[in-house]
Formats: structure tokens, C-alpha cells, sequence
């Protein structure tokens, strides 16, 4: 379908057609993904603090 729609391009033109208008959402989905596992990290560790704070005030 790609080759088609690109026309007469040279094979590694087409592949670099490609990569640009795939690659930025790429991207995007890698960091996505690493700043939501960040975040998960940084929540896991609030929750840790308060439930030893929590513990402390109960003891």
C-alpha cells in the first residue's frame, strides 16, 4: 500500500518516508511509557512514606 501511494520513490526513500512519519509517535510512546513508570515509582514511594508515618503515629 505504501510503495503505491508514494509513487516512483527509490526504495531507501520510501523507507525514510517511513521512519519520518512513523518514528516521532515512536518516540512519543517511549516516552509515554517511561515518565508513567516514573511516575508509578514516585507514587509507590509516597505511599511507602505514609504508611510509615502512619505506623510511627499509631506506635
Amino acid at each position: 500500500m505504501v510503495p503505491l501511494h508514494l509513487g516512483a520513490l527509490h526504495p531507501v526513500e520510501q523507507a525514510l518516508t517511513v521512519v519520518l512519519a512513523i518514528g516521532p509517535f515512536v518516540v512519543l510512546g517511549g516516552v509515554i511509557w517511561w515518565r508513567r513508570r516514573q511516575d508509578a515509582a514516585e507514587a509507590q514511594q509516597q505511599a511507602q512514606q505514609q504508611a510509615q508515618e502512619q505506623a510511627q503515629r499509631n506506635t
